[in-house]
């Protein structure tokens, strides 16, 4: 059975090889680079504060335009997350988060993204990662 490629899938495909892109450009995928950018007291390379600075400048304007418009440009409506207090499961969940990227020097998306990069650490990141969100459905109670 052969599907057809929708305009919605073909701006999904173009935008994660856009992310991709900007984040190995960026050095996201590089984790020296994190880990240096990680190293307050050591030597500390700022490099990526203007990639995180560039990608805040790039969802302030997205958040001003968009309530200017009727509908996304590919779909019907928006769909855009409500607002939520913080949590003991945020917290925790946020303190995982920085101590992986600290350690591995890799978060989801460049993770994903060094695979075409460095395949071989960079599958062993990404398999560790799924595992670690396999572990939290079957464990968790509200999952």
């Amino acid at each position: 059975m052969r599907q057809k490629v929708t305009s919605e899938a073909l701006v999904a495909l173009l935008s994660g090889v856009l992310f991709g892109a900007g984040l190995a450009l960026g050095g996201m995928t590089d984790p020296a680079r994190v880990r240096g950018f990680l190293d307050l007291f050591g030597t500390w390379d700022p490099t990526l504060a203007f990639v995180m600075g560039g990608a805040v400048l790039v969802m302030a304007i997205a958040w001003l335009i968009q309530p200017r418009m009727i509908h996304p440009l590919f779909a019907d409506v928006f769909t855009l997350p409500g607002v939520r207090d913080i949590t003991p499961r945020l917290v925790i969940g946020a303190g995982l988060f920085g101590v992986g990227w600290g350690l591995a020097g890799l978060c989801p998306g460049p993770g994903i993204a060094a695979l075409v990069i460095e395949p071989v650490s960079a599958a062993v990141f990404v398999a560790t990662m799924l595992i670690g969100m396999v572990l939290v459905r079957l464990f968790e109670k509200d999952a």
